[in-house]
């Protein structure tokens, strides 16, 4: 039994979908099942509920082989590595109390980011909690999503610009989440491997904001450029959307990671996927911007 965690979710139903052809029964974890393709909910067994809490994680891991594990995010939490933590806690409970025998979990890549990194430090948290329960762990160790970019059709659209707090000299490293959900079925669909270890899933790519601009601008054949805006100012944005002082913060720390060179050393140590960013804008970034 595979058990996955955030099947409407941007990289959980594309786990869901790269697994529904295998023989394996599947099991998914879903507030409300209706958002489920009709396909989908005829092949898996559906668990409705939080996977926050005890008693749906402790019904839904009856009998997994493997579950893969996703923390959604939560931008008016108080505390981001609390929110991290305080998810995860019942489902460690729970593998233990169950046998669970491998767990999958989306992470972060980067190197100094124990402390004091935002989201990246809350991620590793998160980790180190399932890793004590002594069951089989792979970490997806990911740098920043392509799909970020799709938060900035309208900026692309109306000014001709992204806005991103990375300084846009610097090699950003970024993965498409086709290839993270490709990795991730993988890994589950795998019953040889055990121990616990990291797996970065990072893109071909080495390209900076800015030759993220450029790509961007050849594929929608208009003028793109990027635009660094200031901390201060990349607080009080998501702020005004709804972010909570904590989570507003928790994002600067970790773009100030990121631009510190977090990513760097397993960036350059790391096979690459599949997909490269004019690809990805090729086919998402381009189809998007032209609904």
């Amino acid at each position: 039994m595979l058990v996955i965690t955030t099947p409407t979710g941007q990289i959980g139903r594309q786990v869901v979908d790269g697994l529904l052809g295998s023989e394996q029964p599947i099991r998914v974890i879903v507030r409300d099942p209706s958002r489920l393709p009709p396909r989908v909910r005829e092949r898996v067994e559906v668990v409705q509920g939080s996977h926050r809490d005890l008693d749906v994680v402790t019904e839904a891991f009856a009998g997994a082989d493997a579950v893969f594990w996703v923390v959604p995010p939560d931008q008016r939490a108080e505390s981001v590595e609390d929110h991290y933590v305080d998810y995860t806690r019942a489902a460690c409970q729970a593998i233990g109390s169950h046998g669970v025998k491998r767990v999958v979990a989306v992470s972060t890549m980067g190197s100094g980011i124990e402390k004091n990194a935002g989201h990246l430090s809350a991620s590793v948290a998160k980790d180190r909690m399932i890793e004590d329960t002594g069951v089989s762990f792979r970490a997806l160790q990911l740098p920043a999503f392509m799909e970020n970019l799709l938060w900035q059709v309208e900026a692309i659209r109306n000014q001709g610009a992204f806005f991103w707090p990375q300084f846009g000299d610097r090699v950003l490293p970024s993965v498409a989440t086709r290839d993270i959900a490709a990795k991730a079925a993988e890994l589950l669909l795998d019953d040889s491997w055990g121990g616990q270890s990291g797996v970065p899933v990072v893109s071909p790519d080495a390209l900076t904001p800015d030759g993220m601009a450029q790509v961007v601008s050849e594929v929608l054949d208009r003028p793109v450029r990027y635009q660094q805006v200031g901390m201060e100012a990349y607080r009080a944005t998501a702020m005004q959307h709804g972010a909570s002082e904590a989570w507003a913060q928790g994002l600067i720390d970790m773009a100030v990671a990121q631009n510190a060179g977090a990513y760097d050393e397993q960036h350059r140590t790391s096979q690459p996927g599949p997909t490269g960013f004019r690809q990805w804008c090729e086919e998402v970034l381009r189809p998007a911007f032209l609904a």
